[in-house]
C-alpha cells in the first residue's frame, strides 16, 4: 500500500515518525514524504551567517539524505514561506497538497495532531489544511482511504524536557506500531543527516527517546484494541 506523510518543515519527519517510516518500507510499503517548506527562516541560520534562502537549500540537501537514510519511495520538498502559513491563503496550501495527493494517490495520508505537537502554528496550519484536503476528496476518488495524525502520548510529552511539547490522551490513539531495533537506529540515523541541527538534536537527547512505540490517532475512526499498523482494517 502507499502512505503519505506531509509536514511543514525538514526534520519533522525525523523528529517525528522516521521509525514508523522505516518499519512500513521494511513491510514493503511504499512510503512518500511532502515537506511545505524548506524550513530557511529557522534561527538556526543566524549561526552560520546563513539567508533564509541559503539556510532552506542547504536544509534540502539534508533532506535528500534522510530521503536515501529512509529508504522513502518518493519524496517532495515544497518552498512555501517557513514561518508564514498563517499568512497564506489556506486555498492556496491546499491546491499543492491536493496536487501531490492526486499525483501519488496514496492509502493513507498523516499529518501532525490537531496540537501540533510542539503546538507551532506552521503545524496547527498544516493539520487544518490536509484535513480539508481529505475531506473534499475522499468521496471523489477510490484510493484514498484513511487520514491519521501522528502524534505522541501524554507520558512521552512530559518525559522531554528540551522542548515543550503536547501529547495525545490514550483514548485518543487509534493505532501504535512496534518498530524495532533496525527501525530506531535508521530514525537516530535520520536525525543526523540534520548535521546543522547537531548541537540542538544532541542537547534536546532526542536519540534517546526514541521509543519502539510509533503512535497515531485515526479520523473519525475508533480503534480497540488498537490498531498493529496504520493499514489494518483498510
Amino acid at each position: 500500500m502507499k502512505i503519505l506523510y506531509i509536514f511543514p518543515h525538514p526534520d519533522d519527519e525525523s523528529f517525528g515518525p522516521a521509525h514508523g517510516m522505516s518499519q512500513q518500507r521494511r513491510e514493503g510499503h511504499e512510503v512518500f514524504l511532502l515537506t511545505l517548506t524548506k524550513g530557511g527562516a529557522t534561527k538556526q541560520r543566524h549561526k552560520y551567517g546563513y539567508s533564509v534562502e541559503e539556510m532552506g537549500d542547504i536544509r534540502h540537501k539534508e533532506m535528500l539524505e534522510v530521503a536515501k537514510v529512509l529508504d522513502l519511495s518518493g519524496m517532495t520538498v515544497l518552498d512555501l514561506p517557513d514561518s508564514g502559513l498563517k499568512e497564506m491563503d489556506p486555498r492556496d496550501i491546499e491546491k499543492v497538497i491536493k496536487e501531490e495527493i492526486e499525483r501519488i494517490k496514496p492509502d493513507v495520508v498523516v499529518t501532525y495532531a490537531v496540537h501540533g505537537i510542539s503546538g507551532f502554528h506552521d503545524h496547527l496550519v498544516s493539520h487544518a489544511v490536509v484535513k480539508s484536503v481529505f475531506v473534499e476528496l475522499r468521496d471523489k476518488v477510490s484510493y484514498l482511504k484513511r487520514l491519521a495524525f501522528f502524534t505522541v502520548t501524554e507520558d512521552a510529552a512530559k518525559n522531554q524536557k528540551h522542548f515543550h511539547i503536547s501529547g495525545s490522551k490514550d483514548e485518543e490513539i487509534d493505532c501504535v506500531y512496534e518498530a524495532d531495533d533496525t527501525d530506531i537506529e535508521n530514525a537516530r540515523k535520520a536525525l543526523d543527516c540534520y548535521v546543522t541541527f547537531k548541537e540542538t538534536i544532541d542537547a534536546s537527547g532526542i536519540k534517546n527517546q526514541i521509543y519502539k512505540e510509533v503512535n497515531y490517532e485515526i479520523y473519525q475512526e475508533t480503534h480497540s484494541p488498537k490498531l498493529k499498523n496504520i493499514f489494518e482494517k483498510l
